[in-house]
């Protein structure tokens, strides 16, 4: 592993870029992390954090921080020709609900956590070309003092957004459109009674065009929201098909203009003031055609833009990094083949694609009042945005499944509460214990006797020494019955075992497989019954170097 000279350079120190900065470290790879702007964006962009990324960051250490930041999402008030109705979020079965959190405020935190790390951002270097090579890349930087530079790097990964340099240097078609109007942006404060928490969307059909629309999010400073709405024809203009986001070289609309639209669009007099930025942004669909070239890669923005309902974007572009950052730990290490980081875009860019068709056919419903839907549709779209159902099925990299039910190769293992670990006093959640930077062969004793329990031990020993992974692999024994723990650990030691003292473990998995190989990123690699499996082998050898 390289520690002192960085063989990754990182392009783009937004939420992506910071993540996998971040991620990297915590796992021994120093990256070198730069950005084109003198200073972090002061836009409050992105905002909904989804349960699925708060989990994936709970590794980073930064959840605490980001909660005492934040404002809980409870629900979505929409407004159709003056008819409200409240849709509130239900997400207590989950480790976390939906948080809003300003962009810049999770960029800070995420800044401070890579400074303890060891981290740093070098702040107005660009990327201006890249130049591929059989054993890496040499990029052309020019730092903010003008100078051009040319370093050389094993791996680099393009963070720098829609219109990311590393995109185009490698001249990767960012395919889609772009929606045909433009939006208002505005940070304000608004006099209301609306429920804190509440985001609020108000919407009148027009007919022949596109709906006249008020959204509100809420922001956790008290009273304070980001409105969006349509651009009026004095506003807007025809913009080239690539343009993206915020338009902060045009002049930005003022507060009439924003509470004109309130005024229209909201019942009672919602009373607009103090406002802190406004905008106007611009909404594209599109998707690269390849999330990597060689040894660079694409994550976020530069690799998927589309648009923002349901909060998904940063929230997809961070789970980019953490599917990404563990493979090119491991490769950069030599402890896995570099075939491994084939599967960062076999996994990520499908992904990507079904996220863009799905907030395209949100956005396009905003005119038309849902029906009621059935229970089971209920229970299913209320996970819809929370990425949670997000899974790895179809990878070559997990273990094919001939399963019907229960928890399946490439699906995110659930968390569960409950278990006890001897000398600890108070329960401990799974997600406690498998939280680290290695996979972990998750194994389950159901009421079996003491020589069932020596052999499992023993072939989760053989496993842990003598497989591919050998000294990358946890083992983690969660025992029905607690003297099964001891028998287990006066027999291995190195074993971590728990009780499932209230029965949580079996409930959530339910029935749970004997076995679980769980990757760093929280997914199951392979699910089954006995370790004596060819599946296993096969994952194993794909993922790591035997030693």
């Amino acid at each position: 592993m390289h520690r002192g000279k960085s063989n990754v350079l990182i392009v783009g120190a937004g939420p992506v870029g910071l993540t996998l900065a971040c991620d990297l470290l915590r796992r021994g790879v120093r990256p070198r992390l730069i950005d084109r702007l003198a200073q972090p964006s002061p836009y409050c962009r992105a905002i909904g954090i989804t349960p699925r990324s708060l989990e994936l960051w709970e590794g980073l250490g930064i959840v605490p921080d980001l909660l005492d930041a934040g404002l809980w999402l409870t629900g979505l008030r929409s407004i159709v020709d003056g008819i409200v109705r409240d849709h509130p979020v239900h997400l207590d079965d989950l480790p976390y609900s939906s948080l809003a959190v300003p962009q810049y405020e999770t960029e800070r935190i995420l800044t401070r956590r890579l400074e303890a790390l060891g981290g740093a951002i070098e702040r107005g270097v660009e990327c201006v070309g890249l130049t591929e090579g059989e054993q890496g890349v040499q990029v052309s930087l020019v730092d903010a003092a003008g100078e051009r530079k040319s370093a050389d790097f094993r791996f680099v990964v393009g963070c720098d957004g829609a219109h990311s340099a590393v995109r185009k240097a490698l001249g990767i078609p960012f395919e889609g459109s772009a929606l045909p109007y433009e939006f208002m942006l505005g940070d304000v404060r608004i006099a209301w009674d609306e429920p804190r928490g509440m985001a609020v969307q108000s919407v009148h059909p027009v007919s022949g065009g596109p709906p006249d629309i008020f959204i509100a999010v809420p922001l956790p400073e008290r009273g304070r929201y980001r409105v969006s709405m349509f651009a009026p024809a004095e506003v807007a203009v025809i913009a080239a098909s690539e343009v993206h986001g915020i338009q902060s070289e045009r002049p930005a609309p003022g507060l009439p203009a924003l509470q004109a639209v309130a005024d229209r669009l909201l019942p009672g007099k919602a009373i607009l003031h103090d406002i802190r930025w406004s905008s106007i942004f611009r909404i594209g669909m599109r998707l690269a055609a390849r999330y990597r070239s060689g040894n660079t890669f694409l994550a976020g923005d530069a690799a998927h833009i589309h648009p923002p309902t349901g909060g998904q974007g940063m929230n997809t572009g961070i789970q980019d990094a953490c599917n990404l950052a563990w493979k090119l730990a491991l490769v950069a290490e030599g402890a896995a083949p570099p075939t491994l980081l084939e599967s960062y875009e076999a996994e990520r860019r499908p992904v990507g694609q079904e996220v863009i068709e799905r907030t395209t056919r949100a956005s396009m419903r905003f005119a038309a009042p849902a029906p009621e839907p059935e229970a089971a549709a209920v229970k299913q779209a209320r996970l819809a945005d929370t990425q949670i159902l997000v899974h790895y099925r179809s990878s070559p990299w997990v273990a094919t499944w001939s399963g019907a039910t229960g928890l399946r190769p490439g699906d995110r293992v659930p968390d569960c509460l409950g278990l006890r670990r001897a000398g600890v006093g108070y329960p401990l959640r799974l997600f406690d214990l498998l939280r680290s930077t290695d996979h972990a062969m998750l194994a389950f004793l159901p009421q079996a006797s003491a020589r069932e329990d020596g052999r499992a031990t023993k072939a989760l020993r053989f496993l842990a020494a003598r497989s591919a992974a050998a000294g990358r692999l946890r083992i983690l024994l969660v025992a029905a019955k607690a003297d099964a723990i001891d028998r287990v650990e006066s027999f291995d030691p190195g074993i971590t075992c728990c009780h499932d003292e209230a029965g949580t473990f079996g409930s959530t998995f339910g029935p749970p497989p004997r076995f679980v190989l769980v990757r760093p990123d929280g997914y199951a690699a392979w699910c089954g019954t006995s370790l004596d499996d060819s599946e296993l082998a096969r994952v194993l050898a794909a993922t790591f170097v035997a030693t």
